[in-house]
């Protein structure tokens, strides 16, 4: 499948937004520890703003954008219309969990309430994009348990980055157990990561020219004697496009340094006393790090996806 950039920068962003207004809305629930005011504020409202340039940047794949609210009609059957209407939904309880943190005494009965339904919101914003591509059985390598999973867990550490970072800003201090949460976080993301390769690497497709036309058997391949088309479509340039397998592994093996590894490694130097480098930098140094991980595992996710429909335009097998 072709990479859209603005799809790309959308689930990266709007992951990354939702997974810290989860962990904020968790933290406040549980008290793990008191937050400052004024971190919770800024924090849930910064989270806020990357949700919507992520939703905003959506639209721009779309052929109309004008016309993407007509999406939310469609909530019984798609995918993409409850992710909108969960997007919307969940701006109410954000909001007032930001404004909480300014007037806290009219919200004090209700804070627990906000806390879940921000948290149920956000997570299943995340799990109903997700869902849009796990939904296709069109493409084996989305139509796989492991998607869900993966998107979560990622939006949740780029999330949890974030926080510790913003801590740092505006308290100047760190809660350690936070950054040991990041730690699993990171290698739960990087092991799912490389399991769901290695399971869309060992599966054998079950389409193949025999099955898309008819013809032939499982023991007797079909082969095209002529291309459909003497020029190219519109399909064979968004669902066509193919990435070396050389450059894949190379993006692979860059993913899991730069999304997982590099930066465990930089969270948990934050919890070590070192003279050198401030934890905020290793912070920023880290949010960079991953986040730039993310953008490479998002382009790969939808480089290494392969259309049924391809199979009608020379593909042997998908």
């Amino acid at each position: 499948m072709h990479p859209a950039l603005s799809v790309i920068i959308f689930t990266s962003l709007s992951g990354a937004g939702y997974g810290s207004l989860a962990i904020l809305a968790a933290v406040k629930y549980f008290d793990f520890f008191t937050l400052n005011p004024l971190y919770g504020f800024f924090s849930s409202a910064i989270s806020l703003l990357i949700v919507t340039v992520g939703l905003i940047s959506s639209t721009t794949h779309l052929g109309h954008p004008r016309r993407a609210w007509r999406a939310l009609s469609q909530w019984r059957s798609s995918w993409l219309s409850r992710e909108g209407v969960f997007a919307v939904l969940s701006y109410l309880p954000a909001g007032v969990f930001c404004v909480s943190f300014l007037i806290p005494t009219p919200f004090n009965s209700i804070i627990d309430i906000i806390c879940l339904l921000t948290i149920a919101f956000s997570l299943a914003t995340v799990f109903c994009t997700a869902k849009i591509y796990a939904s296709l059985k069109t493409i084996r390598q989305w139509n796989h348990l492991l998607v869900v999973p993966v998107y979560l867990i990622i939006g949740l550490f780029d999330g949890a980055i974030f926080l510790v970072v913003l801590l740092t800003i505006i308290d100047g201090l760190q809660f350690f157990q936070l950054n040991y949460f990041i730690i699993f976080l990171g290698a739960v993301a990087g092991l799912a990561k490389i399991l769901y390769w290695w399971s869309i690497d060992s599966t054998q497709s079950q389409s193949s020219t025999s099955t898309a036309t008819g013809l032939g058997s499982s023991n007797k391949s079909v082969s095209m004697l002529d291309a459909p088309t003497t020029s190219e479509t519109f399909i064979m340039r968004e669902m066509g496009f193919a990435i070396a397998r050389k450059h894949s592994r190379r993006l692979r093996l860059i993913t899991i340094l730069t999304l997982s590894i590099i930066p465990i490694i930089i969270i948990f130097l934050m919890t070590q006393p070192i003279a050198l480098v401030s934890p905020l930098v290793l912070g920023i140094i880290a949010i960079v790090f991953s986040y730039f991980g993310t953008i490479i595992e998002r382009w790969l996710f939808f480089a290494e996806a392969k259309h049924v429909a391809m199979l009608y335009y020379g593909a042997s097998k998908v």
